[in-house]
């Protein structure tokens, strides 16, 4: 069995409102450019946006589709993050869906980032996840800040920490910074996609285990295929 497996983020602008026709559109596009591609990640809530009126439970018809889509073009998906509704309780959440068409884990993101996501509850779960050639990781934008998370990860097993990403503030710069460190303190890959437009500077990183820059996106739409060597 080959060790490699690739990995595409897809940047996009996408407004408040219901972006899955859009989505899946790019989605199709990408594995139709780069039929070798494993796995595509999109950015933190890109489906409807950042605003909770948007929440749902899960499973949920959004999260059907996109299993429809991963088993059709057999692709492993991580489409961002939505708010999920949990009884009281809104958590920011992503799936993890494997080309099977399987929801294999959900995760919900830790430390949601104030005052922006108040009202939205934190998790306490840390999820890891095999593909065939090995583990990975996945964490939500602001959990990116805090070192234990990626900390955790790598020490269940994680080689490659996939962030979906939401940032339209000044400390981008920043964060790419951090990508990069927590790849090298960690020795595994860091993918970091960001999303674009009305809440995002776009500026996705993908960092090696030694922290150098495989790729940093600039501030338009993009497609970023990379190989992952395990």
């Amino acid at each position: 069995m080959t060790s490699h497996f690739s990995i595409a983020g897809l940047q996009l602008a996408l407004p408040c409102g219901n972006n899955i026709d859009v989505i899946e559109q790019e989605i199709r596009a990408t594995k139709k450019r780069f039929p070798w591609v494993d796995m595509i990640v999109l950015s933190e809530l890109c489906t409807f946006g950042p605003e909770k009126k948007y929440a749902e439970p899960l499973p949920s018809q959004t999260e059907r589709k996109y299993a429809q889509i991963a088993e059709e073009l057999d692709v492993w998906l991580i489409p961002g993050s939505l708010y999920e509704q949990a009884g009281d309780e809104t958590f920011n959440t992503t799936s993890v869906i494997n080309n099977q068409g399987e929801i294999i884990a959900r995760y919900r993101k830790i430390y949601p980032f104030l005052p922006y996501e108040k009202g939205v509850s934190a998790g306490n779960e840390f999820i890891v996840f095999d593909v065939p050639q090995g583990r990975i990781g996945v964490a939500i934008c602001y959990d990116l800040w805090f070192p234990e998370v990626a900390r955790e990860l790598a020490s269940r097993g994680a080689e490659v920490l996939i962030y979906p990403t939401l940032t339209g503030t000044i400390d981008r710069s920043i964060e790419i910074t951090m990508a990069k460190a927590t790849a090298a303190f960690n020795q595994c890959y860091v993918v970091a996609v960001n999303g674009l437009g009305d809440y995002g500077l776009g500026q996705s990183v993908m960092a090696a285990p030694d922290g150098e820059t495989i790729y940093q996106a600039g501030n338009t739409r993009e497609i970023i295929p990379i190989e992952i060597d395990f």
